[in-house]
């Protein structure tokens, strides 16, 4: 499992920022249908918020992941 694991952040690695783009850009949008002048976007904007944080999240665990695995290579083991 770990060498799957592994072998998922090594191989896809442009995805777990890919995630974290769209994340982002999600995150911003729906920050900004809070505004009173979109009103009535404001529950696509909840989903939007709650959405984009999640896929951040996301695409940080995978950095991490990443930064851990680079570590251990440096390290000789």
């Amino acid at each position: 499992m770990a060498m799957q694991l592994e072998t998922i952040v090594r191989e896809y690695r442009h995805w777990h920022l890919a995630i974290a783009v769209t994340g982002n850009a999600l995150f911003v949008i729906g920050s900004v249908l809070f505004f009173k002048i979109f009103e009535t976007w404001q529950t696509l904007a909840v989903w939007m918020f709650v959405v984009g944080s999640a896929l951040m999240f996301v695409g940080a665990l995978g950095e991490v992941t990443k930064a851990v695995y680079e570590k251990r290579e440096r390290d000789g083991g």
